[in-house]
């Protein structure tokens, strides 16, 4: 599961660079570039009442490699489309939707099965927080590879290649044994509703707002520093050691996470890490003047946010189990990556009205605010949910009684 985990994922990234200039070569039409990365959005955003059955489904190996099958065939719409010169709109659009439907119920379906193998506890945040590092290892291998392969072979071929990543990873789920099949009395039972989830664990909806609110002002990061950067005559600079930092603070994160998760205070870990992060946002106006600094400020958000994903994880798989654990980590996905979708969709805007730097402040303040009061210091938990928490070491079988 791990090895899928990182096949996939440095697919995805390296066509990220293929993909646009595809596009734009097959149409010539600059607006179809952003075509598929908009459509992927829509099943996501939307999963949260079509995909509420299906994700219940997905319990074995072999179930979440048909759901990478399908995607595979999203995957193939644009390259076999190009190689008989009939690329258009409409199949940017379709390729689009269709893996947006797949990633959505594969993503959080890989995770639950792997807690499901681990039976919970810090055992399966241990595996999470390596599956984690398999994604982000994907940051730092995936651009410079993508970047020699256009320019030996085009983009076309990474197309293809990604595809064949896809199924690769798809046959390597065939091979896992594991089951996360639920008892018939869930069987029997209506899959729960993703607010209900929420509410039945109030750890988890603390965690899952933190995340939503960091979902939303990444925008004034990725933006906002290429705007910066354009504006002060260093068009590029500004947002590439940013990114850099930030690659490599959080692959170090990522890579000190399985020992270190288990060990620490879960939801404080959470509101730490966008603590963290939100300082980092507010503090890169101050210091555009310097490329090492900002590289450095980045490092240091980026660092925890593998730590505070961790802790998410292991919040999820401490607290729930069978139908409740799916739809966990799928509303846990849904909040994130549906609040960086709408940031980047409005964010150019934002900045637009009040400036990139001032964008920035205004993001990393809102994150700070809500590490504050989302975390357990202003407004601590119950003290049955303090109880309930499993100590370092500990299996983590225990549930909250809510």
């Amino acid at each position: 599961m791990l090895t899928t985990t990182f096949v996939t994922w440095l697919g995805q990234r390296t066509t990220a660079v293929a993909l646009p200039l595809v596009a734009l070569a097959e149409t010539g039409s600059a607006w179809t570039t952003g075509l598929v990365g908009g459509a992927v959005g829509l099943p996501m955003l939307t999963s949260a009442w079509w995909a509420r059955g299906l994700r219940q489904r997905l319990t074995t190996g072999p179930a979440l490699a048909a759901v990478l099958a399908i995607q595979v065939l999203g995957l193939l719409v644009v390259p076999v489309g190009a190689a008989v010169g009939a690329v258009g709109p409409f199949h940017l659009a379709a390729a689009g939707l269709v893996t947006g439907a797949a990633t959505t119920l594969s993503g959080p379906g890989q995770r639950a099965l792997l807690a499901d193998i681990c039976a919970g506890g810090d055992a399966a945040a241990r595996m999470l927080a390596w599956q984690d590092f398999a994604h982000r290892s994907t940051m730092i291998l995936a651009p410079p590879l993508a970047g020699w392969a256009v320019t030996v072979g085009g983009p076309l071929r990474l197309l293809w290649a990604e595809a064949a990543g896809v199924a690769l990873g798809a046959v390597l789920l065939l091979a896992v044994r594991g089951t996360a099949a639920p008892a018939a009395a869930e069987e029997a039972a209506a899959a729960p509703a993703l607010r209900h989830v929420l509410a039945r664990h109030p750890e988890v909806c603390r965690a899952v707002t933190m995340a939503g609110v960091g979902g939303l002002a990444w925008f004034a990061f990725t933006l906002g520093l290429a705007i910066l950067g354009a504006e002060t005559g260093r068009p590029g600079l500004l947002i590439s050691a940013g990114m850099t930092g930030y690659g490599a603070g959080s692959l170090a994160g990522a890579l000190v996470a399985p020992v270190l998760v288990p060990r620490l205070p879960p939801l404080a870990t959470v509101a730490a890490g966008w603590i963290l992060l939100g300082a980092t946002f507010a503090t890169l106006p101050a210091v555009t003047a310097s490329l090492p600094l900002i590289a450095v400020l980045a490092a240091a958000g980026g660092l925890a946010m593998p730590l505070g994903i961790g802790a998410v994880n292991r919040l999820i798989t401490t607290r729930t189990e069978g139908a409740e654990r799916r739809a966990a980590f799928a509303v846990e996905s849904l909040v994130h990556d549906g609040a960086v979708s709408i940031g980047l969709l409005g964010g150019g805007a934002v900045i637009g009205l009040a400036g990139a730097g001032p964008t920035l402040v205004v993001a990393g303040a809102a994150q700070i605010a809500v590490g504050l009061l989302a975390g357990p210091w202003l407004r601590p938990l119950p003290s049955r949910l303090r109880a309930a928490d499993p100590a370092p070491g500990r299996a983590g079988r225990d549930r909250v009684a809510v």
